[in-house]
């Protein structure tokens, strides 16, 4: 198989790539390497890649023949998007409507596109199942996620092309993006410096470990389904509280914690109902928290400079 993975070089879709490649797959990775964070840091991840294409999303695409794309590049976070929200939604909408044409227009069938479990917003009913409805994103970067769930379903119904929209929940391990909170904890702890929480305490996450999303997104490249969204996460929560006590063992370090209020976007909870995954993937995570954060840490301790 052939396939285009977008955003290959960034935290999730490296390991995408690693995995496609390790099983035989021809792989091409197309990035920007935009200055969201360090650029050095997404090359270093694929300086093992052969095939990689510096290239915006919103520009034409190589013409090349593949048989699949995996769509992983977007402008991420929900705090960044409330200060550029045109932005978000130019590379979010227009990018992704760019590679949904180019994959009607070059007969490419299979489909698989990133979604968040941000598109849940302030959902009252838990855990979050895909049947309920989302008309209450609090972020312009769940919107734009929103967004391309309903474009994805436009080209599935006018043009038969097979797509997974996947909601991911809080991915986290090895290469995880540096602004993201276990990342900046882990860092902070081990430096014994002084870092922001927001709120209390009480928020609680579904984390789900990188190798499990990776089981996930290879299953839905795998699998005719037609159109399907699919929860991806741990279907556990953890608060924020008892995330830092678990880096603080695995560091064998306490934390220095600055207490800030809750930030406009961010949502009390996430859950993910993850029944339809198992059904129709097989998808089943096996990383809890407490080893996903032993093994996080240990890499972050071992990483090169």
């Amino acid at each position: 198989m052939n396939v285009l993975v977008t955003g290959g070089a960034g935290f999730i879709g490296s390991h995408v790539v690693e995995a496609l490649l390790k099983r035989g797959e021809a792989v091409t990775v197309l990035d920007d390497f935009n200055d969201f964070y360090d650029p050095a840091l997404k090359r270093r991840n694929v300086a093992g890649f052969k095939d990689v294409i510096e290239a915006d999303i919103r520009a034409p695409l190589p013409a090349r023949k593949f048989d699949a794309i995996i769509h992983l590049a977007a402008r991420a976070g929900v705090r960044p998007s409330l200060l550029q929200p045109r932005l978000y939604t130019d590379v979010n909408v227009a990018g992704t409507q760019n590679l949904l044409e180019f994959a009607r227009e070059s007969g490419i069938r299979k489909f698989v596109f990133a979604s968040s479990s941000s598109v849940y917003g302030v959902n009252e009913r838990i855990p979050f199942n895909e049947a309920d409805p989302i008309f209450n994103p609090i972020s312009p970067y769940a919107a734009t996620k929103l967004a391309g769930e309903a474009l994805c379903h436009v080209y599935h119904h006018l043009y038969g092309l097979d797509i997974a929209c996947l909601r991911f929940f809080t991915v986290y391990g090895p290469r995880q993006r540096p602004d993201l909170a276990i990342r900046k904890f882990t860092g902070a702890i081990l430096a014994g410096k002084t870092f922001d929480v927001f709120g209390d305490g009480s928020t609680r996450r579904d984390y789900t470990y990188i190798d499990d999303i990776v089981q996930g997104v290879l299953a839905a490249l795998d699998r005719p389904l037609g159109f399907e969204i699919i929860n991806l996460g741990e279907s556990r929560t953890v608060e924020l509280r008892e995330l830092i006590r678990l880096i603080e063992t695995a560091t064998g370090k306490t934390a220095k914690l600055n207490r800030q209020p809750l930030q406009p976007g961010d949502v009390p909870v996430t859950f993910a109902d993850i029944s339809k995954a198992k059904r129709l993937l097989d998808y089943n995570p096996r990383v809890p928290i407490e080893d996903g954060i032993a093994r996080f840490v240990h890499w972050y301790e071992h990483q090169t400079p």
